[in-house]
């Protein structure tokens, strides 16, 4: 039972009553936007978590703190301020490194996000390694930062994208992985390890060990993974994982890039600069060594000392315990719109999926959706969320996506359950109208 009272049913396959008993919902209160109104004057809803994340007091004050407190630019400066910076960077990056059971801080690499992360691995390994001829494989579910710099690399290059479909139930069989590893031969497959739009979860293991058998390099994208599940890339044996720290409580512009050593060692400089060398002279230069070679300019600081508190954070409070919370409202989510007449839930079943529910309602554009449920406070996503060739795939323009996370409640649920099925009545034809439930 919740604190208030509520029963709340796991969404594996026994369908066993889980007890938070109100653990996670103590942790509501870290969040000091969750307070707020909307325009409308409704209590804020916060359903679009897949985007990104709301920060937790915790993370605010770390910025805070360093502004204040201790903020100079890291490394190069010999006085006080520029030490205690350097320390609490350095700190940031080992904390990082222990949440993906890296071997070592050096193969973490601050970066923008997610999308900066895999453009440096596309220019970097990418144009020092794919040539004409070659093949990138790719997922059809992936963000458009999983893809766009794939197809720059291609027009660069002259190496090909592929892409592997999805199966029925909006899955991809690993028979279907083999048959592509097998056909393509690709020289890099790069795949999300959960889909920002259908919730799917893929193998990320045993997908690795397939493409690793055919000599692939691989690329993981763990923007919607990271801040659910355990991420451990040392079981996952993959060669480079990204995330980006704003969709883990942490603040925007800072994101990870996860690199086994020997790959980075091998791996040109991408940017050109201040911090990323070791010597330049009037006829070149000698990069520095790991993990500054691919940190050029002055770095994110203050985010990066952010992301190390967002990371605490969700550490004390456990992933597996984040991972229960949202798998239950998504049961609970996925189930009560399957059973509005008019609505369809676009993923597979709540079984397969991280806390993600997109759906169309008939004859309602999803933008319409997103506005009406503001109107009741409830913020949502609307469009095609990055990935167009899924929805084209998928026979959809657009659709509406529902995300959920750790401060998100039951209620909430029922209030968006509730509010999508008075949307459905208010815009069906007359016929269906009377139908309603």
């Amino acid at each position: 039972m919740t604190s208030s009272g509520k029963q709340i049913t796991d969404c594996g396959t026994d369908q066993r009553p889980i007890d938070l008993s109100g653990e996670l919902a103590k942790y509501r209160d870290d969040f000091p936007i969750l307070s707020r109104t909307v325009s409308s004057g409704e209590p804020l809803i916060f359903l679009d978590n897949a985007a990104s994340t709301q920060r937790p007091r915790v993370v605010i004050d770390a910025i805070s703190q360093c502004y204040e407190e201790y903020y100079a630019n890291v490394h190069r400066g010999i006085h006080t301020l520029s030490e205690e910076s350097t320390q609490r960077y350095e700190r940031a990056r080992k904390t990082v490194a222990d949440f993906l059971h890296a071997d070592s801080p050096k193969e973490i690499i601050f970066c923008a996000g997610t999308t900066a992360a895999i453009n440096t691995v596309a220019r970097s390994w990418g144009d020092a390694n794919i040539g004409a001829g070659d093949t990138i494989l790719v997922t059809i579910a992936e963000h458009h930062a999983n893809i766009v710099p794939w197809h720059q690399l291609a027009e660069r290059t002259g190496c090909k994208v592929e892409f592997i479909p999805l199966g029925e139930d909006y899955t991809i069989a690993d028979e279907q992985v083999a048959e592509a590893l097998e056909r393509w031969q690709p020289k890099l497959f790069s795949f999300v390890a959960t889909s920002n739009v259908l919730g799917t979860e893929f193998p990320v293991s045993r997908w690795v060990s397939l493409a690793h058998q055919h000599n692939a390099t691989v690329l993981v994208d763990a923007a919607q993974a990271a801040p659910h599940e355990e991420v451990d890339v040392r079981a996952w044996n993959a060669d480079f994982v990204v995330f980006s720290g704003h969709k883990i409580c942490g603040p925007g512009g800072i994101g990870v890039l996860y690199g086994k050593e020997h790959l980075l060692e091998a791996m040109p400089p991408f940017l050109g600069g201040g911090a990323m060398i070791h010597r330049v002279t009037t006829s070149g230069f000698e990069p520095a060594g790991l993990p500054e070679k691919f940190e050029a300019g002055t770095p994110p600081i203050a985010d990066a000392i952010g992301l190390e508190a967002a990371i605490s954070y969700v550490s004390e409070i456990g992933l597996e315990r984040i991972a229960a919370h949202e798998r239950a409202l998504c049961h609970v989510a996925d189930r009560g719109l399957r059973e509005i007449d008019g609505v369809r839930v676009i993923g597979p079943g709540p079984e397969k999926k991280g806390g993600i529910v997109s759906f169309v309602i008939d004859r309602v554009h999803s933008h319409d959706v997103a506005q009406q449920l503001d109107t009741t406070g409830i913020a949502v996503r609307a469009g095609h969320h990055c990935t167009m060739p899924l929805h084209k795939a998928l026979g959809l323009s657009s659709t509406t996506r529902a995300s959920f996370y750790l401060y998100n409640t039951i209620d909430e649920v029922h209030r968006l359950i509730d509010a999508v099925r008075e949307l459905q009545v208010k815009f069906a034809p007359s016929g269906r109208r009377r139908r309603r439930r």
